[in-house]
């Protein structure tokens, strides 16, 4: 009876079901306590529990874990950071033994070679995102030492946007295209990633550098590296100093313009990829050093600020890199999937001589890392992947798991045992080639959540940067404040940012960037951060190294130019290391040489900088086209060395350049030699700076 009772009841249409069924789905945040997701309510989101203010992090705490732990689980199979990479194998060399410092075997003899591969990768965009976007960049190193695979896995920046790792989720959520619309790909310029910053005080510093040149690198091979966080090297006494550990491109360190940037992604969205990939082809391999920063444990606290707090840096001038080795990718990989994609780094991967510090954000790291590979790499046995794989011996007693290659012979999976001979076993410590000893750092502490009162400035290192860059980094900042500003609909946050992040620690910052979203000035509310000394070494400008190696020219010509020229010109630059690129209207062929890429296919925001050879026919033909008139247009605008030798300055003429100009150089026919050495000089200085006025009254 009670079934019939129960099937004689109105059934309610499908839609409505559906539309219940879909609105007991829905989380919606209003008048709601933030709470696990067992149901247990959060008195703390913004601290990990650990022993004591200082101290390191707990395994205990069941709400950074669970976070963390879904944060690591949400996208397959791709990376949820860092997806968008490109990689290269190579070697490091130490240049004398670092003994006095580390135990560690790989920093020890000069004659050894370490394998090593590393991946560079961009932060916030998918695997098919473009290189070139305002961004944070990954360099991460995994060296396969004779102890073990060591991996440095670190960004272009020294610092980082939060303190504690607990805060991961919601930054990178914050970052990542929004939940409604999947916007925007690749960048920061939206609601949800400054409306986060402009409520966490704490990520202002690196917003700083992501607004900086240093989130446009030139390239690969020009961006410097940084470990980011306080680590330890210990040698064989047992003494502990903290290091910084620092990757130094030989070649320099250069930036893109943002217009160069932009117009990248579209026109060649694998841009730093084919660099890399290139570069490397043609046996121009990149070289990066190794430097460290050591500091002793008794001169941790002299600083004015935490060593342990991943939002500061320790300035070169008070301790000075100390550069150690010598890191060169000479090949490429076989296969992008197999290597580049399957590649799994963690920074706890560690071998004896190089420890952790308490660096709460490291902390969580050192847990998610391993979580997310099992995720992402299909089960605990990601190490035997081929790119994965130490080459030192790997013999251990875990069993079993998805995707096992290893064939397990004998009786015992357990340690101690007699049945095989007591095989594997611990190794002494102490003894030549021993196994691993952490730190035996004394520890003392109430088991709280609290975040570190010596964690609470988070203006003074921001106003440090600022004060530290050069004027056209400064409007370079001021501009991409402004940009990304502007696409925030939200006033409030638009308002938030300027009148209560760079108002503390940069009044004019601000007052700039307020006119130009059309902001009332900041009120005297706000404290700057004040005068702080200056750090040259944080100005990009100061990062280069003269020279044109490997730098790519465009020689720009057409049927009829001058093939004595043409050839007199690659052969210059070839001498000076560089990558001279005949460039054309068509492929047709110019005096028996064909060109190597057309006008169209590869404009000048490719390259470094532009010869334009004479021959009257051939000038003609450049003169009347307007790819050509653009191409070395936007070369000026974009403060490119340019040279044009006989007829060839007619094509300039046409593109209403003028014929006397900073970092623009005339020659006649027959005097090549004599116009590349100044221009040769200029390409080596990356931009003519010296033309920024000018260029901007160029009609575009």
């Amino acid at each position: 009876m009670a079934n019939k009772q129960r099937n004689q009841q109105p059934s309610a249409p499908a839609e409505d079901l559906k539309s219940k069924d879909l609105e007991r789905s829905r989380a919606r945040p209003q008048n709601e306590a933030l709470r696990t997701n067992q149901g247990v309510k959060i008195a703390d989101n913004q601290n990990t529990l650990r022993a004591g203010p200082r101290g390191p992090s707990l395994l205990e705490d069941f709400i950074m874990r669970e976070k963390i732990t879904h944060f690591d689980h949400e996208r397959i199979p791709e990376r949820i950071v860092h997806a968008r990479g490109s990689a290269a194998h190579g070697v490091f060399q130490v240049y004398e033994p670092m003994t006095e410092y580390t135990k560690a075997a790989f920093l020890q003899d000069p004659s050894v070679q370490t394998p090593v591969y590393v991946r560079f990768s961009t932060v916030q965009g998918p695997r098919g995102s473009a290189d070139t976007v305002r961004d944070v960049r990954g360099f991460a190193t995994k060296f396969y030492t004779s102890e073990g695979n060591y991996d440095l896995v670190g960004n272009n920046m020294p610092v980082f946007f939060i303190q504690d790792a607990i805060k991961f989720p919601d930054f990178v959520h914050a970052v990542k295209p929004e939940a409604p619309n999947e916007m925007p790909t690749g960048g920061s310029a939206h609601d949800t990633f400054w409306d986060f910053v402009s409520l966490v005080p704490e990520a202002t510093h690196m917003v700083l550098w992501t607004m900086s040149d240093r989130a446009i690198p030139r390239s690969l091979r020009t961006m410097e590296g940084f470990g980011v966080h306080t680590f330890r090297f210990v040698n064989a006494k047992g003494v502990s100093r903290f290091v910084k550990l620092h990757w130094r491109p030989v070649l320099g360190s250069y930036s893109l313009l943002w217009d160069e940037a932009q117009k990248l992604a579209g026109k060649d969205p694998d841009f730093h990829r084919r660099d890399l990939w290139e570069a490397i082809e043609r046996g121009d391999y990149p070289e990066f050093e190794l430097g460290v920063q050591i500091i002793e444990e008794k001169d941790q606290d002299s600083f004015g600020f935490d060593l342990l707090d991943p939002t500061k840096l320790v300035p070169e001038e008070i301790v000075p890199v100390k550069i150690i080795g010598k890191m060169t990718l000479n090949r490429n990989p076989d296969n992008f999937f197999a290597e580049t994609e399957q590649v799994a780094f963690h920074p706890g991967h560690v071998v004896p001589g190089i420890d952790f510090s308490n660096d709460p954000l490291l902390q969580g790291r050192l847990f998610s890392y391993t979580d997310t590979q099992i995720s992402r790499l299909g089960g605990p046995n990601f190490h035997e992947i081929p790119i994965n794989r130490p080459v030192s011996p790997n013999i251990n007693n875990q069993r079993d798991g998805m995707h096992r290659q290893t064939i397990n012979v004998g009786q015992a999976s357990y340690e101690p045992n007699s049945v095989s001979d007591a095989w594997p076993k611990e190794t002494d410590p102490a003894a030549k080639d021993g196994g691993f000893e952490s730190y035996a750092e004394p520890m003392e502490g109430t088991k709280i959540r609290v975040r570190s009162e010596s964690f609470a400035d988070h203006f003074s290192q921001a106003a440090l940067f600022y004060q530290s860059m050069s004027d056209v980094e400064k409007e370079h900042i001021a501009l991409a404040y402004q940009f990304e500003l502007g696409k925030v609909t939200k006033p409030e946050i638009r308002a938030r940012v300027v009148n209560e992040i760079l108002a503390n620690f940069d009044a004019g910052l601000a007052a700039t960037v307020a006119e130009g979203l059309g902001l009332p000035k900041p009120g005297k509310g706000a404290r700057p951060a004040g005068k702080q000394k200056p750090s040259p070494a944080l100005s990009l400008l100061n990062r280069g190294v003269p020279g044109i190696k490997t730098r790519k020219i465009a020689v720009l010509a057409a049927p009829g130019s001058d093939g004595a020229a043409i050839k007199s010109v690659q052969v210059a630059l070839k001498s000076q290391g560089a990558t001279p690129l005949l460039v054309a209207p068509t492929l047709a062929p110019i005096d028996g040489m064909n060109p190597d890429a057309t006008i169209s296919g590869m404009p000048s925001i490719m390259f470094d900088g532009v010869v334009v050879v004479g021959g009257a026919q051939g000038t003609k033909a450049l003169a009347q086209s307007g790819d050509a008139r653009h191409f070395v247009l936007e070369a000026f605008r974009h403060l490119k060395a340019i040279a044009a030798t006989g007829a060839g300055k007619d094509v300039l003429s046409a593109s209403h350049l003028p014929e006397k100009g900073d970092g623009v150089f005339l020659g006649d026919d027959g005097k090549v030699e004599a116009v590349l050495k100044p221009f040769i000089e200029a390409v080596g200085q990356h931009r003519v700076w010296a033309r920024r006025q000018m260029a901007e009254t160029v009609p575009a």
